[in-house]
């Protein structure tokens, strides 16, 4: 399951984090969002101690949304080492999400 990320906890999960993160960034009231969500919680399971997969509700985060300048949801951000080195904005299939992650695994 896809853990739940805020301003209190991102530092020490993603940023701190010696595993590839995956971080996406949504809202409730995103129909795009709600379409990338149960895919998102897929790539998590299959994932799982390999690497990290967070959610981030905009809505509830501003801090960490204006931080890495989301402007457009769903956004995706991968993250290795503290660094974003990867992102996808909009809904897109699991196959794309899936070989962005397995590109910072190899």
């Amino acid at each position: 399951m896809a853990i739940e990320l805020n301003d209190q906890n991102f530092e020490e999960l993603v940023m701190k984090s010696d595993k590839p993160v995956l971080v996406d960034f949504w809202a409730e009231w995103c129909g795009p969002c709600r379409m990338v969500g149960p895919v998102v919680e897929e790539i998590a399971i299959d994932y799982e101690g390999r690497a990290i997969v967070g959610k981030v509700n905009v809505d509830h985060n501003p801090e960490i949304s204006m931080k890495f300048g989301i402007r457009n949801i769903p956004a995706l951000l991968f993250f290795k080492g503290g660094e974003v080195v990867d992102k996808q904005v909009g809904a897109v299939p699991k196959s794309v999400l899936a070989g962005k992650l397995d590109a910072q695994l190899g």
